[in-house]
Order: C-alpha cells, then structure tokens, then sequence
C-alpha cells in the first residue's frame, strides 16, 4: 500500500519556515500517512499532528524571538546561550499551553528524531514515548553546547541533527513510497565542516563521548548524503522538496520578529507555489492504492 509521508529538518528559529507551510497544510486539509522531525522539526511535526495553526505561529512567531530564549539572560540563569529550561519548562506548557497527550492518546503515526549518549546514535521515537513534561521534546531539540545533556529514564540525550538533519531515509524505511520534504534552507546553501575551535570545544565539553563528538564535527557529510538522497527520490518523482524561495535573514538563534513572520508567510507562499506538485504526489498514491 502507497504511503505518503512528511519529512521536516530542524534549523532552530528558522522553523518559523516550516510553520508556514504546515499551516497551509492544515487550511488545505492535507493529510499524511507518517510525519518525522528533527530538532525544532519535532516540535512543529506535533503541532501539524495536533492541527492547531496557534501552536504553529506562536511557538516560531511569537515567541521564539524572546530575549530569555537565547542570548545573555539564558547565559546567566541557565549558564548556556539557549534557555531549554525556559522554554521547555515554562514557556511552552505554561504560555503557549503546548499539550501533546492527545497525540499519546490517539497514537499519532509520528516520530521525532534524539541522539542517544548511551547508543552515540540518533534513536526514532513515536508519539507513545510523549511525556507530558515535554521532557523528550526537550531532548530533540537541545543541541551540544548550546544547552545541557538532557537525562531522561536512565538516557543520556541530545538533539537528533547531531547525525541526522533531514530524516528522509527513516521516512522511506517506515514505507513512504513518496514525501513531502521540507527544509530550512534556500538553494545554493552549503554546509560547511565544522571550524578549529568548534572541534576544540566539542572535544574539551564531551571528552567521554567521541563518536558524539565525530559525529557533530562531520555533520555536513551527513547532509551532504542526505541532500544527495532527497534529490534522487525528487528527480524520480517519487518526493517535493519544499525550501525557501528567498533568503530572509533568521539563523538558527537569531531573528527578530519581523523576519520570523515574513519566513512564516513565505512558508506558506512557498506551499501554495508547489500545490500542483504536491496533490499530484498525493494523488499518484491514491491511483496506484486502486
């Protein structure tokens, strides 16, 4: 049976792209089989499962941009330069009231993506592994050095990007034949191998993890073959690939709140610019299903 999957990368607050286009999804009504995401992908792979457009817009839009999220305040109250804590511990279950026991309770054919310390690999876990604490959501999304190791049920976690950015391939061994693919990044990006100092400091914070610390600095041959991947399955008809028409300018810790929400828009432009594309893919597994 043809499967139609959905396939998001993280890219910290330039998920506020990715937001964009799945509240097009939602206002269109499209439906998937399976959905997997990886760092901020997890979050908003939740928020597309709950269908709530709110979640999707205030989590990237409205509050990402918050000064006790990343810069100076989390650096002197969490002594890291991204507020996990804040944001996982109070602003999204207390502000943005974010409520994933539903997709617990229905078993949502979803999955999100955590480096696994005890494994040194990036493990898949389903929505029956959602606590209400957002302790594991927590773990997607906290990348090394940037926050702390999460340790959660006798596990040791990190974000899923240290090895795996665009989880394409689970995607394909779950059984999507074919997949919505949406990154965070324009044409013509190049990831570039980690710098001297950032191998330095990786080596000097995790010195009890190597592979970790291998797997981090080598990062961009992971998307290299990842990105190499998406485009076969493109060029064999078989995935959309959905990316930003324009560069605006959000990195992954920083933007304010004007470009969030012009990436926002231009998520959802972007959408609309593929709809052709994108219920042609569907469609051609609804004709093979007959």
């Amino acid at each position: 049976m043809s499967k139609l999957g959905l396939v998001l990368e993280g890219g910290g607050m330039r998920g506020a792209y990715t937001a964009g286009c799945l509240a097009w999804m939602i206002d269109q009504q499209l439906e998937v089989d399976y959905g997997v995401g990886i760092s901020a992908g997890a979050v908003n792979i939740c928020a597309y499962f709950l269908k709530d457009k709110t979640f999707l817009h205030d989590i990237m839009v409205k509050y990402m941009s918050d000064k006790k999220n990343v810069g100076w305040i989390p650096l002197l109250k969490e002594h890291r330069y991204v507020g996990y804590d804040y944001m996982f511990d109070h602003l999204l279950p207390e502000v943005v009231h974010f409520d994933v026991s539903p997709l617990r309770e229905e078993k949502a054919n979803l999955e999100f993506g955590i480096y696994d310390l005890n494994r040194c690999q990036t493990d898949f876990y389903g929505s029956e592994s959602l606590d209400d604490g957002l302790r594991m959501i927590k773990a997607a999304c906290t990348l090394p050095i940037a926050g702390r190791i999460v340790d959660y049920q006798s596990h040791r976690f990190l974000d899923g990007g240290i090895s795996v950015m665009i989880p394409l391939e689970r995607a394909l061994e779950k059984g999507c034949d074919r997949n919505i693919v949406i990154i965070t990044k324009p044409e013509g990006y190049v990831r570039k191998p980690a710098g001297a100092f950032m191998r330095w400091l990786m080596k000097f914070n995790y010195p009890h993890y190597p592979k970790m610390v291998y797997d981090y600095t080598h990062r961009h041959e992971n998307y290299n073959k990842q990105m190499a991947r998406i485009e076969e399955e493109v060029k064999a008809g078989r995935s959309v690939l959905i990316r930003p028409s324009k560069s605006i300018p959000v990195k992954r810790f920083s933007g304010d709140p004007e470009n969030l929400k012009k990436l926002y828009e231009l998520g959802y432009q972007d959408m609309e610019a593929h709809r052709e594309a994108i219920f042609a893919l569907r469609q051609s597994g609804e004709s093979s299903d007959r």
